[in-house]
């Protein structure tokens, strides 16, 4: 079953930098719309970033500034590079979207989220 692995998250401190990554489980898989959503204890999962087909980004406006999207073609992941980092900015990070092998599409892909926490 394809799925999206996270990886990078971990603790830092308010100021900090983490840079989260997200590829696919197996397989030569290609990343096409790829979102980061956040869920924070007790509160709604809610969107982050997102970058499509065309590389084109998008961010919430409580990370606008801090956050940046990008893809790393050499190792076929998308990357959230996170700066400035907030005690708010505490959450499991997600990513999600569609990805293609060969002529085959699979798409609303999640991760199973990567811890991110900030202390103060």
């Amino acid at each position: 079953q394809v799925q999206l692995v996270e990886s990078g998250g971990g603790l830092v401190q308010a100021g900090g930098s983490l840079r989260l990554s997200c590829a696919a489980s197996s397989g030569t898989f290609t990343l096409y719309r790829i979102d980061w959503y956040r869920q924070a204890p007790g509160k709604q999962r809610e969107f982050v970033a997102k970058i499509n087909s065309l590389d084109q980004t998008q961010y919430a406006d409580v990370v606008k500034g801090r956050f940046t999207i990008s893809r790393d073609d050499v190792k076929n992941t998308v990357v959230l590079e996170m700066n400035s980092l907030k005690p708010e900015d505490t959450a499991v990070y997600y990513c999600n979207g569609d990805l293609r092998y060969g002529i085959t599409w699979y798409r609303n892909i999640w991760g199973q989220g990567t811890q991110v926490t900030v202390s103060s």
